[in-house]
């Protein structure tokens, strides 16, 4: 009997078709990362080279590199710029208003994400909501609220606002993530005899740290560049101004001085404490968020 020797059929093109559309946008999606470190990098090495110019060779030469590096434009940046008294003015305020969101934050996306009760959810879209909610559209009411009680052009004016500024975002990323944690070992610590505190400061919170870094990293970058509020809420001293006021105010110096090396300097001073500490908490940062969006 005659046996068919003809070659099997070839698979359909339309299978190969997910291969093929997959591949392109691989490349699509890493070419897309490629300009857009580009984007990001190109400019802040162009700021660090800068800053170690002269101003002749900023005005002359401005896509070129130093001649020499220019160590000077960092002293003058730290001492004339007073940069130096603007860092000791920004870590005061943000080390009370970066833990009292931190604090208050975590509390309250604690108690919404365990806890079942009337207005749970109404609450949880109101912290929501605040999110979408301009910052210059309250700096009026925030102006006169301060004003009426006498917090105006004080740092714990300031302190508080940068609280509540932060506080919808902090709340709604560690309630997504607070649900996550297993149940298990609350009951166990509740069973053994833990209250709200305890479960909470003793179990809760430890078993959060990945998120609770992740978010305080943004919330130290957030309210690190913050300069709308400073700028309406805090007092007009030069000297009592934070970081981006005074990053500012030098830019406005040094257009009259001349020293354009000494305000890139200070600009590169400005970025180095968030560099180190995303470079440090990086692990920390991907696997909070991470985790916060697996549920």
């Amino acid at each position: 009997m005659a046996t068919d020797t003809s070659a099997p059929p070839e698979a359909p093109a339309a299978k190969r078709a997910p291969r093929s559309e997959g591949n392109v946008l691989n490349v699509f999606s890493q070419g897309f990362l490629w300009l857009w470190a580009l984007m990001v990098i190109v400019p802040v090495a162009w700021i660090v080279v800068t800053s170690f110019k002269t101003s002749r060779e900023i005005a002359t030469d401005p896509l070129g590199l130093p001649a020499a590096p220019h160590w000077e434009n960092y002293v003058n940046a730290w001492t004339n710029g007073n940069i130096g008294s603007f860092f000791l003015n920004t870590l005061f305020v943000m080390v009370f208003s970066v833990t009292g969101t931190m604090l208050l934050g975590s509390m309250a996306a604690y108690v919404l994400a365990r806890y079942e009760f009337v207005g749970n959810r109404l609450l949880y879209f109101g912290f929501a909501a605040g999110m979408m909610f301009p910052v210059f559209l309250a700096l009026f009411p925030l102006f006169k609220t301060l004003s009426n009680v006498s917090l105006l052009n004080t740092y714990t004016g300031l302190i508080l606002v940068y609280i509540a500024y932060s506080l919808p975002f902090t709340v709604f990323f560690l309630t997504a993530f607070f649900r996550t944690l297993p149940s298990g070992v609350a009951e166990a610590a509740v069973v053994d005899g833990a209250g709200h505190y305890r479960l909470f400061f003793q179990v809760m919170l430890p078993m959060a740290k990945p998120g609770l870094i992740a978010i305080t990293i943004f919330n130290i970058i957030g309210q690190w560049n913050q300069f709308l509020l400073p700028l309406v809420l805090l007092s007009r001293n030069p000297d009592d101004a934070v970081i981006s006021q005074g990053l500012a105010n030098l830019a406005m110096r040094q257009g009259y001085e001349g020293d354009a090396g000494a305000l890139f300097a200070g600009t590169v001073l400005a970025m180095v404490p968030i560099f180190v500490a995303y470079v440090i908490f990086q692990r920390q940062i991907q696997a909070g968020l991470t985790a916060g969006a697996i549920k």
